[in-house]
């Protein structure tokens, strides 16, 4: 589903160039979830950011279902977004005027489904994620939990082939964090959706299928469940 080859990334600095990433490679099977650790610093979020098409490598091929993203022209790599990868940030990054329940449909909304098939949608959704009395509250209302688990709602409600989460559990407390981490799992795992998680909690990255360390500018798998 997702194949990444000889991908590296630098940045300019005024004392020269920052190489962060070098020659990383990996190939990640449709449905299964892939934690991504290391110390701050060691470029993983700068990898989330490249894989879902917000930042470009200096090398390197993504091949994500088949295509090849490196040269998409800038309109085509939105459209690929919008269908193919779903985003959860540390914060949630909901739109603050909009109830739970829009905030969820406007993904369906900008792909160009009717407002009635994105409600009923979002609204089964956020059923299942146990959100249903919470859907026309705006996010200042809900908690941080609560809006996390919205955000996770809104990242796979166009069933994507991939979700990119950075630290989805980072702003939680431990409980919330294991249920927002739970929910996330079991929803992608229902729909057969990969996931490649940046996380700090090692219990968290361990309950992932396959577990890589972003270190000295390599990735290098450390621990898979997969045969």
């Amino acid at each position: 589903m997702l194949s990444v080859s000889n991908l590296s990334k630098s940045f300019p600095t005024p004392e020269g160039k920052l190489e962060v990433l070098n020659d990383i490679n990996f190939t990640l099977n449709q449905g299964t979830l892939m934690s991504i650790i290391g110390e701050s610093g060691s470029g993983k979020s700068t990898l989330l950011q490249i894989l879902g098409t917000l930042d470009q490598a200096d090398s390197g091929e993504i091949i994500l279902n088949h295509t090849a993203l490196h040269g998409l022209p800038d309109k085509q790599l939105a459209s690929l977004r919008n269908q193919h990868i779903g985003f959860i940030y540390q914060s949630h990054h909901l739109i603050p005027e909009l109830t739970a329940l829009e905030n969820v449909m406007l993904p369906q909304l900008i792909r160009g489904d009717t407002e009635t098939s994105a409600k009923d949608n979002a609204t089964k959704l956020l059923q299942t994620l146990g959100l249903s009395d919470r859907r026309h509250h705006i996010p200042a209302h809900l908690s941080g939990g609560e809006a996390q688990r919205v955000a996770v709602a809104r990242a796979v409600i166009n069933q994507p082939s991939l979700i990119l989460a950075d630290e989805p559990t980072g702003n939680l407390d431990e409980s919330s964090a294991y249920n927002v981490f739970s929910m996330m799992r079991d929803t992608c795992k229902e729909h057969n959706i990969a996931v490649i998680m940046v996380t700090h909690s090692k219990s968290f990255a361990d309950a992932c299928d396959e577990v890589y360390e972003l270190s000295h500018k390599k990735l290098d798998k450390v621990a898979s469940k997969n045969p």
